[in-house]
């Protein structure tokens, strides 16, 4: 599948001092879609149409610093939450549906507890609840630790953009797929590792990485959770992540969300909704006409 077959609207927005590209289509409920690293809006391409079909008006952005958004800090969570929040209202959405991946799965549960009365239901895809992955990094699972090992590297000034960039991006094309992406073929993946080598766009986002443990180190939490989570929430999870792992991050997180339904993938992995998009998108479309 190539961009020009994924029909869409393109729009810009100045948005909490930053220009924010975004793509929507359909009508109906909104859905927000926040993608993870190291992609873009472009990620959702299986299931924009599908959702915009269902009866929803799908609103994908490339977040700050991503693809063609503006590269321009900081990257701390608070802000990009704050985009988020400045999105909806260029949008003029007073409540939407969220859905997150990866690091926008962080960003969604983040977006949720802060702007609770702007969010009318929660779905998180293979992206844990801070509060528990904070747990784990701070020594409660040494196999998660051991997993993370990534974010700890991304600390290092300039060597990790030399890294992700050289050679084509065969570092970063090799551990898109180590964390089973084996799915995704090179139509796929390929406008992520492009967009990479703009200038600036490998630091914008390592730079997530780094505001978020910089700011764990300093106060014992990259995210501050202030209370459960309100909304009716669906957490998707492909078993096979080999970055994030399920036995050690998912259950419990009963404690941290007041409505919660869990739905295991089992022959999928991180990018679950790449890999196994009928699934999803049935999963997801159940969960929000409820």
């Amino acid at each position: 599948m190539k961009q020009a077959d994924v029909e869409v609207t393109h729009r810009m927005s100045e948005v909490n001092g930053v220009r924010l590209h975004w793509v929507e289509r359909g009508e109906g409920e909104p859905i927000v879609l926040l993608h993870g690293f190291p992609e873009s809006w472009w990620t959702w391409r299986c299931q924009i149409a599908p959702l915009a079909a269902a009866g929803f008006r799908v609103i994908a952005p490339d977040l700050r610093g991503y693809a063609l958004s503006e590269r321009k800090g900081p990257y701390d969570i608070d802000t990009l939450a704050a985009d988020v929040l400045g999105l909806l209202d260029a949008a003029g959405v007073a409540r939407a549906n969220v859905v997150g991946h990866d690091w926008g799965g962080g960003l969604a549960w983040h977006f949720a507890d802060v702007h609770a009365d702007r969010v009318r239901r929660l779905a998180v895809l293979n992206a844990p609840h801070p509060a528990p992955f904070q747990r784990a990094l701070r020594g409660k699972s040494l196999r998660q630790m051991r997993r993370s090992w990534y974010m700890f590297f991304f600390l290092l000034p300039r060597f990790p953009e030399w890294l992700v960039t050289r050679n084509d991006g065969a570092w970063t094309r090799g551990f898109y797929h180590h964390v089973n992406g084996e799915h995704l073929g090179e139509e796929d993946t390929r406008p992520f590792f492009d967009a990479l080598k703009a200038p600036g766009a490998a630091t914008a986002a390592i730079d997530y990485y780094r505001a978020a443990v910089k700011r764990g180190l300093r106060s014992g939490a990259a995210f501050q959770t202030t209370a459960r989570i309100a909304a009716p929430t669906l957490l998707v999870w492909g078993t096979q992540d080999r970055s994030l792992l399920f036995d050690e991050l998912v259950p419990g997180t009963e404690e941290w969300v007041q409505d919660l339904r869990t739905e295991k993938v089992e022959d999928a992995g991180h990018f679950v909704h790449c890999e196994r998009p009928e699934r999803v998108n049935a999963a997801l479309a159940a969960h929000f006409a409820s």
